[in-house]
């Protein structure tokens, strides 16, 4: 792992908040282990290993029955540690794969068969290199007959600029983490409006509102954050989306306490029927619909 980054939280608290029946942690990742499942050369960093059995018993522990588990950049475009977890958890988790160009007809059939049901798009620079517009459409052209889904990882500040390419996707649409916005200029600046508007022009745009630790600048219990993700949830309730992103790879300043973001849940869905579509309905239609 790389020195300066911390290890996730061994010994999370329990949550206060029960979630309701069917919940499903949205957001999360596993991590080789790396004598198994080797991480990426071309990787930007290191994390430390979060295999599958770990996460599973972080589920239970949480109060959570499914998972959707998201192929995170340290992995490139090996699967494998992914799909293991899709097989090994009996039905209990879906998967968001990353692919290249290259990827075959068979490929894209086998992480079908698997539980994959979205490729992840990232356009955070400090994260992944370039990827050319042409070969991502190209992409969205070929999964979109499997009835996946596309998310999307970028900061606030490039929307504008990406933004017409979002809209020609043949797909639904699902932003990471509300497109991490500037907390520190308040939910009625432009930037944050120009997102809200961006989900409210297009129906099939959906948005996680997870990760206050990647997006607070107060650190927890992270109130600074609570406004835009309980703005998000009020008014596109049917399209949103929570996970808890462990093993919260990449993070310097503090290690988030699992228990404590579930706490936040009740924060920012503020009703039970807030948070049964939040939880349950969303992640089920998007993910379990078959």
């Amino acid at each position: 792992m790389d020195p300066d980054w911390l290890p996730f939280d061994p010994n999370p608290s329990k949550p206060t908040f029960k979630p309701p029946p069917g919940a499903v942690d949205a957001h999360c990742h596993v991590f080789g282990p790396a004598d198994q499942f080797p991480y990426a050369p071309e990787r930007k960093y290191t994390p430390c290993d979060a295999p599958k059995a770990k996460l599973f018993e972080l589920r239970d522990f949480l109060g959570f029955e499914r998972n959707v588990i998201v192929q995170a950049t340290c992995h490139g475009a090996d699967n494998r540690a992914l799909v293991d977890a899709l097989k090994a958890s009996g039905g209990r988790a879906k998967g968001v794969a990353t692919v290249k160009a290259d990827v075959t007809d068979k490929q894209l059939e086998e992480l079908n068969a698997a539980g994959v049901k979205g490729v992840r798009f990232n356009f955070v620079k400090r994260l992944v290199d370039f990827t050319p517009r042409e070969v991502l459409a190209a992409i969205a052209a070929r999964i979109a007959p499997l009835g996946w889904h596309i998310v999307v990882y970028f900061e606030a500040a490039d929307l504008p600029e990406l933004e017409p390419f979002f809209t020609s996707l043949p797909t639904d649409v699902v932003v990471d983490h509300m497109g991490r916005p500037d907390v520190t200029l308040g939910t009625g600046h432009p930037q944050f409006i120009r997102f809200l508007d961006f989900m409210a022009n297009n129906p099939n745009v959906w948005s996680k509102v997870s990760c206050p630790e990647r997006v607070s600048v107060q650190g927890p219990p992270y109130d600074d954050v609570v406004p835009y993700a309980k703005t998000v949830v009020e008014r596109f309730p049917d399209r949103v989306l929570w996970g808890t992103d462990w093993p919260h790879p990449n993070m310097k300043s503090h290690m988030p306490d699992d228990g404590k973001l579930v706490d936040y849940v009740p924060r920012i869905a503020a009703t039970a029927e807030l948070q049964n579509k939040l939880l349950v309905d969303n992640p089920a239609r998007l993910y379990w619909a078959d």
